[in-house]
């Protein structure tokens, strides 16, 4: 069992395991929504929970000029990793990676928006931990600046509930299988999620990973009273990815949307 979540081997599969993702489609997402909400040109973006780089380096492609933050050393170097190879292939302002505890750390300067994509506001498990990682997003926005994160939505997670899956990722040499299953802490507001990993090759075991994910659902109001404590203010609620929707208790996946106030 791996002591933290993304540890070494995880983040090394983890763009495997979800290569069917869209961060192209999803760029255009927070582009959209810097249209929508944005007061004024948006150069600067900071992503707090970054992981192995997924929208930080198409939106640095696409002019941006992108922090990523991430406390696992382990997903930083896999984005290092993903930057050099980009690097190649194109001229664009190169982004910064930065491996830092979003809940605690201090840049000293504001950007014109900051994202927390892939339900890193999940992530923060207690009501402090979730006013300590927005009031890290209020210090890294200029006042109007816009902030963006997808999250699980309550009463979708309390409708639907979780369910046990199975994923097979077919290699060049052998093939990945993780089986997902989940356990509710209601009274928390936690889904506790079961990673199992396995890498095969043949008939031989390369790798077994195992990791323990809680994830945080959360509900309009506290999001509303979380964004107001920490000096935001929340602009409306998405599904998401598919934001022309309207959200309801089937939109397990919503982007929320706020913007930095004085």
């Amino acid at each position: 069992m791996s002591e933290q979540v993304f540890g070494r081997q995880y983040a090394d599969q983890y763009d495997l395991l979800y290569q069917e993702k869209d961060y192209e489609a999803e760029c255009d997402i927070v582009e959209e929504m810097f249209e929508r909400y944005g007061e004024g040109e948006i150069r600067t973006i900071i992503d707090l929970g970054c992981g192995t780089g997924g929208h930080v380096i198409p939106l640095a492609k696409r002019g941006y000029e992108l922090t990523g933050v991430d406390q696992s050393p382990d997903m930083i170097a896999q984005a290092k990793h993903k930057l050099e190879k980009n690097k190649a292939i194109g001229d664009f302002h190169v982004p910064t990676f930065i491996e830092a505890d979003i809940r605690t750390f201090d840049l000293g300067r504001p950007f014109d928006a900051a994202l927390m994509m892939f339900a890193v506001l999940g992530y923060q498990l207690t009501n402090d931990d979730v006013l300590a990682a927005l009031h890290t997003v209020r210090s890294h926005l200029k006042t109007g600046g816009i902030f963006l994160a997808d999250i699980w939505y309550g009463p979708a997670v309390l409708k639907i509930g979780p369910s046990d899956r199975i994923k097979i990722i077919e290699l060049d040499e052998g093939k990945l299988i993780r089986t997902t299953t989940a356990e509710m802490q209601v009274h928390r507001h936690l889904c506790i999620v079961h990673y199992d990993v396995l890498h095969i090759r043949g008939e031989r075991l390369i790798s077994h990973t195992q990791e323990d994910h809680a994830m945080r659902y959360f509900f309009p109001m506290e999001l509303d009273h979380y964004f107001s404590l920490s000096g935001l203010e929340m602009l409306g609620l998405h599904p998401f990815p598919n934001v022309a929707e309207s959200v309801d208790t089937q939109t397990w996946n919503v982007l929320v949307c706020g913007r930095a106030i004085s």
